[in-house]
C-alpha cells in the first residue's frame, strides 16, 4: 500500500487536513454534518410523502412482525434485519404514515452517525458535502424512508470503514467496526461479506489482527440468525445459498451494467431489464462519479494519505461487483452502499478542483461545478417526483383491489394467489400463496382445498387465463387485473 500503513491517518497537511480537535471550527463542522442529516430527513418527509403506501418487498418484511396481515413467504435471499428494524412501529400500528416518519428520522440519524465516524480522516466540510451528494440522489431520498435493507447496508458500510481506518490511533473505534459490520450482516449477510473483503486484505497486509477479529465478530453477530435459519428452514447454509441464487435467476458471470443504467430513470426493479436507456441527462452523473473518484484517489496519493481514500473506494468496488457482474437484472437501490462509500472521496475531489492549495475558491472552476451540481439536483428531483407519483398510484391500485375483494366477500381469513398476490394480500389482510415461481410456498391442490374452508381468490392480469382449477370461478375486474373468486360452499351446493 502506498506510503505504508501509516498512511491510514498520517499524511501531508494540505487543504484536506482535518480541523484540530477542540476548536470552534470543528464544532461548526459537527453542526454542518448534523444539518445535512436533518435536511435529508426533511427531504424524505416532503418529497416522498409518508402516505405513499408499502411496496411489494416492504409488505414481506413488515408482515413478519406486523398486525395487518399474516406473514408473507420469506424467501432464501432475505434477512430479518428490516423486520426487526420496523418492529417498534409495525408490531402495534398499521399506519404506513407513522412507519415512514419513523424510518425517515432513523435514516437521517444513521447518516449523521456514519459520517461522524470519518471525523479526523477528512475535514468536516468534505464529510458534509459527501453526505449531501449521497443524500441528494433520488435513489437515496426514495429509499431512505422505506422498509428495505440497502440503505442500511450503506450506512453500516460507511461506519465500518471509517472506524476501521481510525482504529490504528483509537482502539475504541474497533467497537464501531463490530457495530457497522453487524448492521450490514443483519440486513444482507452476503452484501456484508462482499463489502468487507478489502478490509480483511488491508488487515492481513498490515498485520493487524484486531481489526480483522472485530470484522469477524460483527459479521457473526449480525449474520448468526440468518445462518441458524438456514439450517432450521432451508436445509442448511449451502442449500439456502443455492436457493437464493436460483430465486435471483442464477448467480454467475453476467453483465448488468446496462441494466443499472436503465434503472436510473426510476425503475424500482428492472427484471427483465428491457427497453431504451433513459435520457442522457439522467445517466451523466453515473459516468462522472467514477471519474471524480479517480481524481480523489490521485489527490490522496499526491498528498501522502492514500489509504483513507483507497480503502473506501475498494470497498465500494467489491460492494458493486455482484450487482454489476453476477446477476441478470437490476434495481437502483442495489448500489447505494457503493454510492455512499464513494461520496467522501468524490467530495474531496470537488474541493480540490474548486479551491487553491491555500483554500481559496477558483472562480471559473467553482462556477462550472456549481452549475453542474444545480443541473444534477434538478435531474435527480425530476426523476424522484415522477417515481414517487407512479409508485403511489400503483400502491393505491393495490389498496383499491383489496377494497374490492372485501366488497366481494374475500375477507380475513382468506387466501390470494396469482398476479401481485403478495402485496395485495397484505393490503387485504389475507394469506398469499404461490404454487410456482420464486415465492412458491404451496401447491394448487392446497389452494383448492383452502377454497372449501375460506374465501380464496386468484389474481390475473386483465384478460389472462386463470389456473385450470379456477376457470369456472366468477370473475370481476379491479384496477387493471381480474379477480377470480372461489364460490362459497353454499354456492357450490352439497358435495
Amino acid at each position: 500500500m502506498a506510503h505504508g500503513d501509516s498512511a491510514l491517518l498520517d499524511g501531508a497537511r494540505r487543504r484536506t487536513e482535518p480541523d484540530p480537535p477542540g476548536t470552534s471550527l470543528r464544532d461548526r463542522g459537527q453542526w454542518l454534518i448534523a444539518a445535512v442529516a436533518a435536511a435529508f430527513t426533511l427531504a424524505q418527509l416532503l418529497l416522498v410523502r409518508p402516505g405513499m403506501g408499502l411496496g411489494w418487498d416492504e409488505t414481506v418484511y413488515v408482515s413478519q412482525v406486523g398486525t395487518q396481515a399474516p406473514a408473507a413467504f420469506f424467501s432464501a435471499p432475505r434477512a430479518r434485519g428490516v423486520s426487526l428494524l420496523v418492529a417498534p412501529i409495525a408490531s402495534w400500528s398499521t399506519s404506513t404514515e407513522l412507519l415512514r416518519v419513523y424510518l425517515a428520522v432513523l435514516s437521517g440519524l444513521a447518516l449523521y452517525l456514519a459520517l461522524r465516524t470519518w471525523r479526523g480522516l477528512f475535514p468536516d466540510r468534505v464529510l458534509a458535502v459527501g453526505g449531501a451528494l449521497f443524500a441528494s440522489l433520488w435513489i437515496t431520498v426514495f429509499y431512505g424512508p422505506q422498509a428495505m435493507p440497502n440503505y442500511w447496508v450503506a450506512v453500516g458500510a460507511l461506519g465500518t470503514v471509517g472506524c476501521f481506518l481510525r482504529a490504528r490511533e483509537n482502539p475504541r473505534a474497533l467497537w464501531g467496526v463490530v457495530a457497522g459490520a453487524a448492521l450490514m450482516a443483519w440486513m444482507r449477510p452476503t452484501d456484508a461479506v462482499w463489502t468487507t473483503l478489502p478490509l480483511f486484505v488491508v488487515a492481513a497486509v498490515t498485520r493487524r489482527p484486531r481489526p480483522a477479529v472485530a470484522l469477524v465478530a460483527g459479521l457473526v453477530l449480525g449474520g448468526v440468525q440468518w445462518v441458524i435459519e438456514a439450517y432450521t428452514s432451508y436445509g442448511g447454509l449451502a442449500e439456502r445459498l443455492h436457493e437464493g441464487s436460483r430465486i435471483q435467476g442464477g448467480l454467475g458471470p453476467q453483465f448488468a451494467v446496462v441494466d443499472q443504467l436503465r434503472s436510473l430513470g426510476g425503475r424500482a426493479l428492472c427484471r427483465p431489464c428491457t427497453g431504451p436507456l433513459p435520457n442522457p441527462a439522467i445517466m451523466t452523473w453515473w459516468a462522472v462519479l467514477p471519474l471524480l473518484a479517480a481524481v480523489g484517489l490521485v489527490v490522496a496519493v499526491r498528498a501522502g494519505r492514500t489509504a483513507r481514500t483507497l480503502v473506501p473506494l475498494a470497498c465500494a468496488t467489491t460492494a458493486a461487483v455482484p450487482y454489476l457482474f453476477l446477476i441478470g437484472y437490476a434495481a437502483p437501490r442495489f448500489l447505494l452502499p457503493a454510492y455512499l462509500l464513494m461520496a467522501i472521496p468524490v467530495a474531496d475531489a470537488l474541493f480540490h478542483l474548486a479551491t487553491t492549495p491555500a483554500g481559496r475558491w477558483r472562480p471559473v472552476a467553482a462556477t462550472v461545478l456549481a452549475i453542474g451540481l444545480a443541473g444534477h439536483l434538478a435531474v435527480q428531483y425530476a426523476v424522484l417526483e415522477r417515481t414517487v407519483r407512479r409508485t403511489t398510484d400503483s400502491h393505491q391500485d393495490w389498496a383499491d383491489t383489496a377494497a374490492e375483494l372485501h366488497r366481494l366477500g374475500v375477507r380475513p381469513p382468506c387466501v390470494l394467489t396469482g398476479y401481485l398476490s403478495v402485496p395485495v394480500a397484505y393490503y387485504a389482510g389475507c394469506h398469499s400463496a404461490a404454487a410456482f415461481g420464486p415465492n412458491t410456498n404451496s401447491t394448487e391442490s392446497k389452494i383448492l382445498g383452502a377454497s372449501r374452508r375460506m374465501p380464496v381468490a386468484v389474481l390475473t392480469e386483465h384478460g389472462a387465463e386463470p389456473p385450470a382449477y379456477a376457470r369456472d370461478w366468477p370473475t370481476r375486474p379491479a384496477a387493471g387485473m381480474d379477480l377470480h373468486i372461489a364460490p362459497s360452499q353454499s354456492e357450490r351446493g352439497p358435495t
